[in-house]
């Protein structure tokens, strides 16, 4: 029937009920001031890195371990990799095109809860862009996998809002141990473990703990490549002590070079 009355209709009013009817949705459209200013913007282009004269920073701030900052250092010079160092007043002092200018940025072992708390939002904030957006690398060791997953304590969260728990021995009442890790193409590895976690829930599994939970992975975020490991292959003989390792020593540090290495490169390590 509406077909019937638009016919008998008349061309002029046509037209006149044909404009009011459009008038309100004209006036809801692109009569308000707030709709046409809410359009996105092109978005500008970010600034250019600032080029580092090492291809690794290595954070030594408040919260890491000083042994452990010392065994990466150790790594470091075996591989034959520059680097400099940055303290928390230093790193909380870099901007995002400062930090972009690194290739791989290595947060070492020590306390999450104190690193995260001891630099600055925003400079949880530009660790994330600079991987994210200007494609540094991360490597995230222990505490450092912690800090690079979401956490309330000032996370970088590369991983989307995952978060990490202790592996299964921490609740177990252990705190260091000697753990068993195995590999995709090779034998297992006895390395050392201090108060570190298992990494479900984010990115590709490189090496797993005896319960099947991840003890290394590895994956991209945004445009930077990170590897997050709740071991340490870097330690040195002198943090065995009394523990009975299976691994000789030559072998957990030869797989940490092998880690580092990829993270530096950006390369994936083979995974399950």
């Amino acid at each position: 029937m509406s077909c019937g009355l638009v016919r008998r209709t008349s061309a002029p009013r046509l037209l006149l009920v044909i404009a009011s009817l459009l008038a309100p949705m004209t006036f809801t459209e692109c009569g308000s001031r707030n709709a046409l200013t809410a359009l996105p913007l092109p978005t500008a282009g970010l600034p250019p890195a600032i080029p580092a004269a090492e291809p690794v920073l290595l954070y030594n701030g408040i919260g890491t371990s000083s042994s452990d900052v010392s065994a990466v250092q150790a790594v470091l010079v075996s591989l034959g990799v520059s680097y400099t160092m940055a303290d928390s007043i230093r790193l909380n002092a870099m901007s995002e095109p400062q930090l972009g200018g690194y290739k791989l940025l290595i947060i070492p072992g020590g306390n999450s809860i104190t690193i995260g708390q001891n630099l600055a939002a925003g400079t949880a904030s530009a660790i994330r862009g600079a991987v994210q957006d200007y494609g540094v690398d991360y490597l995230g060791i222990c505490a450092g996998a912690f800090f690079g997953g979401y956490s309330i304590y000032n996370g970088v969260d590369l991983t989307t809002g995952a978060s990490f728990d202790f592996y299964a021995d921490e609740f177990k009442g252990i705190h260091v141990a000697p753990v068993e890790i195995s590999l995709p193409n090779g034998p297992p590895l006895d390395v050392y473990w201090q108060d570190g976690p298992q990494l479900s829930g984010w990115g590709e599994v490189v090496a797993k703990f005896p319960d099947g939970t991840p003890a290394i992975v590895e994956g991209q975020s945004g445009k930077g490549f990170v590897v997050f490991t709740g071991v340490h292959l870097e330690a040195p003989e002198s943090w065995r002590g009394s523990l009975s390792f299976t691994t000789p020593i030559s072998v957990d540090l030869a797989y940490a070079e092998t880690v580092i290495k990829a993270s530096l490169d950006g390369a994936p390590l083979p995974h399950f």
